[in-house]
């Protein structure tokens, strides 16, 4: 499909520059598609009212890491500042980072990083296209991990680092209270606005929870460079789901309930569990999946999410399964009902599109 099919107008005093408080004051949006697309208005804390007992939510637990991180370059005494946005770990002392200015680096330059007290040195292995770099720290394991914490900074998605600067109440905002497995470089922001009240009215609803891993990279802020979608090329992501999780979500669904993605990243590592002939099964391992209309979704029944940008993949993934043209209604009504969009902006639950006779 041709990307600007993808495309909407979006004012830019819809981006939220901060999450609601509390957390599950957001507004949600609810999209049954149909005959008539019905198009609901809600808040986040309907949700377990919204659900029967017995459906399943499914939670990503992952944690984001201060991420950004910033430094010099010297070579030969030329100093020049880099940023690093590091987005998949490869090893104990390596990760996968986007270089800015890229072309101020070569393979075997040394970037100093410091703040917070520490200082930390990579060395650039090596260099690929779109900005990418292979960056080998001079520490490693936890001793590393401890470093870039006292260096780094959080990753605010570019929308928002554009308009004002990350704040100490972002280390918490960016997070969900549910967050345990450090390896993220953006926060799965659906998640972002459950509170521990919220959590509990689901599980006296008969709700239930479990929880999926996906490391979300910081790929998922890249623009869609290409004019077809069949040329764009995903950026992949490690995650992880037990078998235990996958067994009890078959079930789920053998007895006729639903399985609720809480977030895009959520679903994705779902349906990459589930490309296989015996359907959802465990998985640990590099994802690269990307979801457009056509795709026939195998594990998920339902998705929350926030509202995302135009012409960006998870637009692209929210249209496949409810629909494009549907999507399309559900975000001008979004708009002209001011709805916030954005990491922190306000929620959808979106079901999906009738099958095809």
């Amino acid at each position: 499909m041709r990307v600007d099919e993808f495309d909407f107008e979006l004012p830019n005093d819809r981006i939220a520059l901060r999450p609601a408080r509390p957390r599950d004051a957001a507004r949600m949006l609810v999209v049954r598609p149909g005959a008539d697309a019905e198009l609901s208005d809600h808040g986040v804390r309907d949700l377990p009212a919204l659900l029967e007992p017995g459906d399943a939510l499914v939670f990503n637990d992952t944690k984001v890491i201060p991420a950004q991180l910033e430094g010099t370059r010297d070579r030969d005494g030329v100093v020049a500042g880099i940023a690093a946005t590091l987005h998949m770990r490869t090893g104990a002392d390596r990760w996968k980072a986007f270089a800015r200015p890229a072309k101020k680096l070569h393979a075997g330059d040394r970037i100093v990083f410091e703040g917070g007290g520490a200082h930390l040195t990579a060395t650039v292995f090596e260099k690929a296209d779109g900005g990418e770099v292979l960056l080998v720290f001079d520490r490693s394991g936890a001793d590393l991990d401890t470093a870039i914490a006292a260096v780094g900074h959080v990753p605010l998605p570019p929308y928002i680092a554009q308009k004002r600067a990350e704040d100490a109440q972002d280390k918490s905002d960016y997070q969900t209270i549910y967050a345990e497995k450090e390896g993220a470089v953006a926060a799965p922001t659906a998640g972002l606005h459950f509170t521990p009240d919220l959590l509990r009215a689901l599980e006296a609803r008969g709700v239930e929870q479990h929880k999926v891993t996906l490391h979300v990279g910081a790929g998922t802020f890249l623009p869609v460079k290409a004019d077809d979608t069949n040329d764009h090329q995903m950026h992949a992501e490690w995650g992880e789901i037990s078998e235990t999780t996958a067994a009890s979500l078959r079930a789920v669904k053998a007895r006729g309930n639903k399985v609720v993605s809480v977030g895009t990243t959520s679903l994705r590592i779902l349906e990459s569990a589930a490309q296989g002939p015996d359907g959802l099964t465990a998985f640990s391992g590099e994802t690269s999946i990307f979801i457009t209309p056509g795709y026939r979704f195998r594990a998920i029944d339902a998705l929350m999410t926030n509202f995302h940008l135009p012409r960006s993949t998870l637009f692209m993934l929210v249209s496949a399964l409810s629909g494009l043209s549907v999507m399309r209604r559900a975000y001008a009504h979004a708009v002209d009902q001011n709805y916030r969009f954005y990491s922190y902006g306000d929620a959808s639950l979106l079901f999906p599109a009738p099958k095809p006779a």
